[in-house]
Formats: C-alpha cells, structure tokens, sequence
C-alpha cells in the first residue's frame, strides 16, 4: 500500500481492500487472532464538504455507505440562501438511510445523513446541532470551515472530515482542526472531481490522509473507524509494559531519519498521533507499525509532520490580541521613552500566522499611541519544520483567511492576489524566521515580548520546568510571556506574575535565587538523560555549566576588546553602493553629504577617495572578485591622509550573499616617505605634472557634474516612482474591489450550479412523469380532452381526434374554434356549467357516423385543490345503443306474438319456437351492426 503518497498533491491511493470486497464485507471482516473487529462504542461523526460538483460526488459516496455501519453523516455545502432546494430528495435516492434537513437542537443518531439548509451556519455541541445567522455577507461565508472546526472542539478524534468536490479553498482550515484534535481527513481524489479546488487545497496544505475516489473513501473510513477501539486497549496495554514499549523504538527511528528527540514530548499525545497513523495503515499492533517505519523512511516524515501539526490562524483569541493592542505594548512602549527596537521571539510559529499577527497588532498599536519617539518590532519566529518556515517566510495564505482576519486588517495589513493573499512587505520584514529546536538550540535574549502559545501542553512537565526559567532569562526586565489558553506558569510565579484578565499573559519579575538554577539548551544534549529522570541536573553538570558561561564573558569581552583597538574600519554595502552596516571608525574617509541625507558611499567619499573608489567598486562588483587600492590620498579636513582600500564581494553566509565589504587601512607616514621619490623634479617634469594635476581636476570637476547629475536624475526617477506607487495603490484598491466581486460571482457561480444540477433531476422527473401519463391516458383507449379555466385546450388524446379535429399546435386555442363530429351544440355551456358548480354532468351524444358516447364533464383540480380548468371523457356506448336498440325491436316483436299466441298454436307453433325466433332475429341486427361498424373502420 503506498501511503507514502498520501500527503503528496495529485497522488492517488490506491485502497488496501480488493475491487471484490464490499463496503459491507469489510465492516464484517474478521480480525486475526481470532478478535472481531465491532462496532465503536462512541460515535464517529463523518463531516462532509462539497460546493460545486459535489452533488454527483455525494451521491457516489453515500451509494457506498453499507446498511448499519454505525456512522453518521452531516452534509454542508455551498447553498443559494433564497432557493429552496431539493438536495434531500435527491440524496435519498442514492441510499437507504434517513436524509433529513438540519432542524435545531437536532440530535445526531448513528447511520442518518444530515444536511445544512440554506442561509445558516452549522455548528455542534455534545453531539447536538445547532443553526445559526449567518454573520459574513454572501460570497464571503465559509460554512464548511465553520462546521469543521466546531466539529474538531466537540468531537475531538472522533472527527472524520471529508472535502469532495468544490471550487475555493473553505474547508482547509477546518480540516487543520480536525488534525489537530487527532481526527482524520479523507480528500476526494482532485482527478476525479468535477472541480478540483477544495480538493488541491486540502492536498497542497498537507493535511489529507486519504485520497481516493468518492466511493472508495467508504471503505477507507470503515476500516478506519472500526481499528480505533482495538488499538486503544492496545496502546494502554503498551503504556503498561513501560519496559518493552515500542514508543520508544519509535522514537529512535525518528531520532535517526529527522534528527529531533521526541523523547520529552507527552507520552499520551504521541501515542495519539501514532494511534491515527496504525488506523489509516490497517496495522493491528504497535510493533507492527514499528516494522512499517523501519521498511518506510517516507512515513517517518508524515509521522514528523503528524507530531507536529498546530492549529494556527491570524488573531486567535481575539481577548489575547487585543489585551496586547490596547494595555500591554503601550506599558512596553512608555518603559522606552527614548524609542528604539523592541525585540520579539514566538517559537512554534508553524507556517507564521502568530508571527504576523503580532507584528499587525504592534502597529495598531502605534497608531493606537501614537508616541512622538520611533519604534520598531524585530520579530523572530522559530519552528522544527522547515517546510512550515518556507511557507511562513513568503508570506502567502488561502482566501479563507477571511473568517479570522476583518475586512479592514485584509486591506491594510494584506495584497489580493490570484488564489488568496499576501502579507504587506511592511509586515515581512518585521519577521525573521529560522528553524529552531526550542528544546536542543540556544534561545533568543534581550527580549521584550515572549509568546510561546500551545506548545508547553505537549512537552513532559520536567521540561516545561525547566523552559520557564529559560524564557525568563530570555526577556529583558518587565519584559511579556503570553502563554496559550490552556497553559500556565505553574510553579514559576515568582518569576511572572499574572496580568489582569483570564488572557494569560504574564509579566517577567526579578528574581536573582532563581537565576542561577538556568539551564541552557546547550546543557540538554549533554546531560538530557540526568535532567529527565531526576528531575534537576548533577552537580558536576552545575561547574560545567557555570564555567562555560563564565569563559564565554571572557571571550566575548576580549573580542569586543580587539575590534575596537585594531580592527580596521570597514562599511557594508548593496551592490548600489547603499551602506548597510559601519565597523569602526569612518570619518577619515567617509563624510555626509550636505543636502539631504545619503547614505550612499559614493555620495560620503571624502575628496580624493571617491573616483578610484567608484571604479573599483564597479569591477569588483562586475567581475566578483576582490579589488584592493594601494596609498590612496584622501584629504581630510586638516590633513591628507594615505589609505589602502580593499574592496571584497561576499557570497556567504547566505544573509550577505551580494553585498560589498570595504575595508580601510591607513597607510604609516614615514612608508610614504619612504616610497616617494627624493630625486629633484626637472622644470620639464614639474610642468607635465601641472597639466597631469590640471587635467586631473578637470576630470574631478566633470566626474562631479555628472554625478550631480545623476543625483538629480535619481530624486525625477524618485518623484516618478512615487506617482507610479500612487497609482499603483490606486490600482490595488481597484483589485480588492474586483477581487470581492469575483469572489462573490464565483461563490453564486457555485450555487447556480448546484441550483442547476437539482432543476435537471426535477426536470428529468417531470419529463418521466409526463411520459407515465401520456401512456397511461392512451392506453385507456379513451378519448379525453383537457380545457383551462378559459376553455382553451390545455391537453388531448390521440383518441380525440376521431371526434374534434385536433392537431399539436391546437393547444392553447378556444374550443370554440374547434370543429367537432357530435351532434352535441351544448358542450361549451355543459363545460361552463360545471366550471361554476363543480357538480360533473353526463350525457349521451350520437355522432355524425352513427356511433354514440357517454359525454362526462368534471371540474379539474390541482394539488392545492384549486379549479383550473375541465376534463372531458368521450366513451365509445355504441355497441350497448346497438343492443338496447335491438332489446327493444325483441320486446315489440314478443309483445306482438302474445297476441297472436292462439293463431301461432293453431298453426302448430309453440311459444318456445316463437321467443327463439325472437332471439335469432336479435342476434342477427347486432351482428349486422357490428359488421357495419367494422367495414367503416377498415374503410377509414
């Protein structure tokens, strides 16, 4: 089975039960060892989400649900508010189950299917689902992630999420909660989707399971289910046997293959996500799956991935975000009166939502104090995966953030693009991310703001101990720990005391006993094993400690001694020349230039050190090597002075990777003299050196006309950009408009297709129905007519015709303007008559050819019971006219041989002979009738 595929984008998976089984053999399937796998004690609430094609994908899915499978289904889709659709009659054409419309405060029972009515969002509580208003406008409203996340905090891993097809991305966040509370996501396969989106989404962001097609995630669901109360009393069993626990051999395997130590994580929470990952393979024993992790490097890295899944969206707990705008920045910012940088770390940023929060929050909160010094927030984020830090460094994000982030955080703090949006440049280089393992690297220090959120509730309470002092010593004095909503200090009150609120954000307080007793991460990989399992560290492990901070001091100071006694000046540029960092002292060389400020070098250069140094400068840029200026003169402002000048590109570190290191060393007096020449000057030689000087100056003259120039060239492209950047806003804000609206055409997009889909079944009922009439009416062999209130022809026979000359295009005509073959000139007033009493009427009519009808009239009644019209039925009597006419010549001729009885027995014939000669006579008219009706109709 290749689960390695699984997280992978456009994979399939290819389900373990052959093509042979069904969905209801491999709910019965017997376990080995002679252990039957029943049904789970608590029920598995399976959410469903779908938008546009979903309704095909639905009812393939639900085919495959097998009778009794102990689950229960809630359908949420993209619905248009005004229509009422038809979306549970035609879901419970495809299964046996009850489908019924979401009331509320409606149950969830086990093998129903649920389904959202339109204009709600659907939320639940202890297995009971609750409606609500709408909050978003139309277009903007997420009601699948909405139903997905209350469903992860009400069911925790008893959640099953199920994204089939749709187009957007709603969904995805829900089914990170999902994972989060240890749940499983099943993902429709994107190739067999009517429309990808919502599936590519939930794909692309790593958090699917399963992908396969809508009928085969049935099986893969109950196979699911149906291993969780088996490996439970495994994994406690497990727990147990302390001594052979096959956590541990999992932890060295992860060990091995990532290079992270799980070992101080809760026990309780790995065995959890190792518990899902046993499930989705179908494996029956904990060292089953060690054997499986072992054969498949590719599942350590889910299984990394899996331990490492947070829920993290923009501003959760709004209470904490907005405690920090309004109380706690403005005090950090009052205890820097001067301004400067604040510093901030939030380890476990995952892919950077908290991150960037904070630093939206910290301008708010500018805008909030407005204080008259500058201030900056310098953010570092940290995070184990590295794939999270990719994502989280450029910043893009799903459209869905709509429904954590407001409509006036979206414009000011976010650029629209094609599939979602992007973090302003502002707020990204507010953020330095790096990966960082907060148990096994140094920390940050010198902090002011410290939020580590939902991250301690995983760690082994021996660490968190042992994290608190090391994030108190990380702040600066009254610097901030925000903690996660679950989460406390503890046992470190005196080293934080609580703000005010229920926001848990605490205050660093100084505690000098306390200071000593800091163990750094460096001390972990060492003396991990002691730290562990007594609890504090030995006491060798104190001296090693406190020796190898004190020789770093030592080292520290005498470095900074060094560099600012003998280290050379030096300056960092950009390849514009553009200075981004001074080492020493540069004012020999360099000096501002007047007018406005430039930190251009070009522009500082002192007189004599600006043209060699802007032409070696462009080679060494050029051709990337390193230039070097031997005895350069510059005149300073009492003095000249002679300096060599190195010029060095830089590739590395990778943070400097195209920026220039200029380096300056002057050059001693006594070596200048030393080099010049003591020869006399001949008169001819001091004259060609009075041109050289003269024509030198020339060149300076025009080499600084031309660079006033350029200034002036700069500050017109300058004032361009500026208006170009204005239009550009312009521009901007003309997207976001177009943006929503195409947001808003998309989603009713969705929903007319759904509408769609819904009106071709009705339609294709309609068109079955009409075809069950038509034959049926015909295959009464009854002439019948249909009239409107109007008495226009609405509907006929093919009967009919025989008697009212009709063709198809006569419908909707008066009968009036019908001609007719019954001597019947009171059938308009008859059909009249009945439309004004209601009370049906019959009548006998002969027609031209002789033949009669049973004329019968009765008022046509609609569903509602309203009068719409008459239906008129022509029966063809005429045979029984034949006989009754017949009946009556038998009855004149029997009455006739009463009288002539004596003479017929005088002529020897008896009675009897007389009444079958009656009979025979009468037999021969009918027949005689018949055969005349016959020779018309062949004649016809």
């Amino acid at each position: 089975m290749t689960t390695h595929k699984q997280n992978q984008p456009g994979k399939k998976v290819t389900p373990k039960a052959s093509a042979k089984n069904t969905s209801s053999q491999v709910l019965n399937k017997t376990l080995p060892n002679k252990t039957t796998a029943q049904a789970p004690s608590k029920l598995h609430i399976v959410g469903i989400g779908a938008s546009a094609g979903g309704l095909e994908a639905l009812e393939l899915f639900l085919k495959s649900v097998p009778q009794a499978s102990g689950l229960a289904f809630v359908v949420v889709q993209h619905l248009d508010p005004t229509y009422k659709g038809i979306l549970v009659e035609l879901l419970q054409r495809a299964t046996s189950m009850p489908v019924l419309q979401i009331q509320d405060r409606m149950q969830v029972q086990a093998d129903h299917v649920y389904v959202i009515p339109p204009n709600t969002d659907l939320s639940i509580l202890h297995g009971v689902l609750h409606l609500l208003e709408p909050i978003a406008p139309r277009g903007l409203r997420l009601p699948i992630d909405f139903f997905f996340r209350s469903l992860a905090d009400d069911q925790q891993e008893n959640a099953i999420g199920v994204i089939l097809s749709g187009m957007g991305s709603d969904g995805t966040l829900g089914l990170r909660a999902i994972k989060e509370k240890a749940g499983a996501v099943f993902v429709q396969d994107p190739t067999t989707a009517t429309f990808d989106g919502m599936p590519s989404s939930a794909i692309n962001a790593g958090l699917a399971d399963i992908i396969a097609s809508a009928q085969e995630l049935v099986p893969r669901i109950a196979n699911y289910v149906h291993h969780v109360p088996l490996l439970a009393n495994l994994v406690e069993a497990d727990i147990a046997n302390k001594d052979h626990s096959a956590l541990e051999k999992v932890i060295l395997i992860l060990r091995a293959l990532t290079g992270h130590d799980f070992s101080l994580y809760k026990k309780s929470t790995m065995y959890r996500r190792i518990e899902r990952r046993i499930s989705l393979h179908e494996l029956l024993k904990i060292n089953d799956y060690v054997r499986y992790l072992r054969e498949n490097p590719k599942e350590a890295e889910l299984l990394f991935k899996e331990l490492l899944i947070g829920v993290t969206n923009f501003f959760r707990d709004a209470e904490v975000w907005e405690q920090l705008k309004n109380e706690t920045i403005p005090l950090l910012l009052k205890a820097h009166p001067q301004g400067g940088t604040l510093r901030a770390w939030v380890p476990a940023c995952s892919t950077g939502e908290e991150a960037y929060t904070l630093g939206m929050i910290f301008r708010e909160a500018l805008d909030l104090v407005k204080p008259t010094e500058r201030f900056s927030l310098q953010i570092f984020a940290t995070d184990l995966d590295r794939d999270a830090i990719d994502k989280a460094r450029a910043g893009n994000y799903l459209a869905n953030i709509e429904v954590d982030v407001t409509e006036k955080r979206l414009r000011r703090f976010f650029t629209p693009e094609e599939h979602g949006y992007k973090v302003i440049k502002e707020i990204r280089e507010m953020v330095i991310f790096a990966p960082q393992n907060l148990v096994m690297d140094p920390p940050f220090t010198k902090l002011d703001i410290l939020t580590c959120r939902n991250l301690l509730i995983y760690l082994e309470p021996n660490l968190q101990k042992k994290l608190l002092p090391l994030f108190h010593f990380s702040l600066n004095k009254h610097g901030i720990l925000v903690l996660g909503s679950s989460e406390t200090v503890g046992q470190s009150t005196d080293l934080f005391s609580a703000m005010p609120g229920k926001t848990r954000i605490y205050r660093r307080q100084e505690n000098v006993a306390r200071l000593e007793h800091v163990e750094f991460p460096t001390a972990y990989s060492g003396l991990r094993t002691h730290s562990i399992t007594d609890g504090s560290p030995p006491l060798y492990a104190k001296q090693l400690l406190s020796e190898k901070l004190l020789s770093n001091t030592l080292e520290q100071q005498t470095d900074a001694l060094l560099l600012q006694q003998y280290a050379p000046a030096a300056v960092l540029t950009n390849i514009k020349g553009d200075i981004v960092y001074i080492s020493g002292k540069t004012g020999r060389y360099l000096e501002p230039a007047a007018g406005k400020a430039n930190l251009n070098i070009f522009a500082m250069a002192r007189q004599g050190l600006a043209g060699p140094l802007s032409a070696a400068f462009a080679k060494a840029v050029r051709q990337k090597i390193k230039v070097t200026l031997n005895t350069v003169e510059v005149q300073g402002n009492t003095s000249h002075q002679s300096v060599n000048v190195t010029l060095q590109p830089l590739f590395e570190p990778v943070a400097m990777n195209g920026m220039v290191l200029i380096v300056f060393a002057d050059v001693p007096m006594s070596l200048v003299q030393k080099t010049s020449t003591k020869a006399a000057l001949t008169k001819v030689q001091l004259a060609q050196l009075d041109m050289l000087t003269q024509e030198l100056q020339q060149s300076h003259e025009e080499l600084q006309s031309t660079r006033e120039e350029m200034q002036s060239s700069q500050e017109e492209l300058k004032s361009a950009n500026e208006e170009l950047q204005s239009a550009n806003e312009e521009l901007q804000s003309t997207n976001e408009e177009l943006t929503t609206s195409k947001e808003e055409m998309q989603s009713m997009n969705e929903e007319l297709h759904s509408l769609n889909y819904e009106l071709q079944a009705r339609v294709d009922e309609f068109s079955r129905a009409s075809d069950d009439m038509e034959n049926l009416l015909n295959s009464t062999n009854i002439a019948t007519l249909f009239l409107d209130g109007e008495l226009r022809v609405r509907r006929f026979t093919n009967k009919i015709t025989s008697l009212i000359n009709l063709i198809a295009t006569d419908v909707g005509r008066l009968i009036t303007d019908l001609s007719t073959e019954l001597a019947y000139p009171e059938l308009v007033s008859d059909a009249r008559k009945v439309l004004v009493t209601l009370i049906f009427t019959e009548r006998e009519v002969v027609a031209n050819d002789g033949r009669w009808f049973m004329v019968r009239i009765m008022p046509y009644r609609t569903e509602t019971n309203r009068i719409d019209g008459v239906v008129i039925t022509f029966l063809d009597i005429t045979d029984g006219k034949v006989l009754e006419n017949s009946l009556r010549d038998a009855m004149a001729v029997l009455e006739k041989s009463s009288v002539d009885q004596d003479l017929a027995l005088d002529s020897g014939r008896t009675l009897d002979e007389i009444i079958k000669a009656a009979q025979s006579v009468l037999e021969s008219r009918v027949q005689h009738g018949r055969d005349r009706r016959k020779a018309k109709k062949a004649k016809e």
